[in-house]
């Protein structure tokens, strides 16, 4: 099948956007892998789909998300700002502040004067359930209104063995729910944080039934931050706009933060805004890109080591 789509990115986070305004184009998990392929395909970290407002929502658009590995995933921030870039850019609407259907719900784009988008987020949840996780006999601490839970993140074993004691490896954790769900750490120094390592075993921990992205963040002062994100199904990311919501919304919550936050991640910056009650939305703002279009043929068969694309 032959399959036009555009490449965007919005802080350094890569996109495969495709156009189902006039219909479905069938794409099975295996075609979103071989979009996200970074040697057999497009190469990106998530595939954005453009779907018309389903019948009787108050909505413009309707937007799903899948990350590199085929699978659908709720919200994705970044692709959020591209979202509303490409449905302007492309005339699919005249409007600079649309509403859009996600699987999380309803979220609210606007591109500003200064070419950056600003997004309505959302609210935020730090119950459990709503991730969902488990905290069920884990050791906790309030820090500020939060709480966080020292989670193990090898086997859990007995731990009043010496055995256990010397195979342990914790870290404490802080969770947000931004509509995906995420364990955020605060560490002393970025570059020294284990993300490959401790966010793979986060990403996969038994604890978090539907997965977890991992969100390591370190605080510069009270307006800035640092931060990397392990995502799952896709790895770590040059950035993560749920990522640097919820780092912010933890770090508010600790009393670590002020309600408006500069978030520098490896491939741009984020700016923050959070009030900190619980009928707060969260409000980003960061760039939104378009780097080419292009299309690409798609075997029925994926078995192939080579797909045809073009620029």
């Amino acid at each position: 099948m032959h399959i036009p789509f555009t490449k965007m990115q919005g802080a350094g986070n890569d996109f495969v956007v495709l156009d189902e305004t006039a219909g479905p184009l069938g794409l099975t998990p295996a075609h979103y892998r071989r979009l996200a392929d970074r040697h057999f395909g497009v190469g990106a970290d998530q595939i954005l789909t453009v779907r018309p407002a389903p019948a009787g929502q108050d909505v413009d658009f309707e937007y799903l998300i899948h990350n590199a590995d085929g699978g659908e995933v709720e919200q994705c921030g970044n692709g959020a700002r591209c979202f509303v870039r490409y449905v302007f850019d492309q005339g699919l609407t005249g409007k600079r502040h649309i509403r859009v259907l996600t699987r999380a719900g309803v979220i609210e784009p606007q591109l500003q004067d200064d070419g950056r988008v600003r997004v309505n987020m959302g609210r935020p949840r730090w119950q459990p359930e709503h991730l969902p996780f488990d905290p069920q006999g884990l050791p906790s601490e309030q820090v500020g209104q939060a709480q966080r839970w020292l989670l193990p993140l090898l086997p859990e074993v007995d731990a009043d063995t010496e055995a256990a004691a010397s195979q342990s490896e914790a870290v404490w954790i802080a969770i947000a729910s931004m509509g995906n769900p995420h364990a955020v750490q605060v560490v002393p120094a970025l570059e020294d944080a284990l993300v490959q390592r401790q966010g793979a075993l986060l990403e996969s921990h038994p604890r978090f039934a539907q997965r977890v992205n991992a969100g390591f963040m370190q605080v510069l002062d009270r307006a800035h931050i640092a931060l990397r994100v392990y995502e799952r199904g896709a790895g770590e990311t040059l950035a993560c706009g749920t990522g640097a919501c919820a780092a912010v919304v933890c770090g508010i919550r600790m009393g670590l933060l002020e309600p408006c936050v500069d978030v520098a991640t490896r491939g741009g910056r984020l700016t923050i805004e959070w009030r900190g009650g619980a009928d707060d939305d969260v409000w980003m703002t960061g760039p939104a890109e378009t780097v080419f279009a292009g299309s690409i043929e798609l075997p029925d068969d994926l078995g192939s080591a080579s797909d045809a694309a073009t620029a």
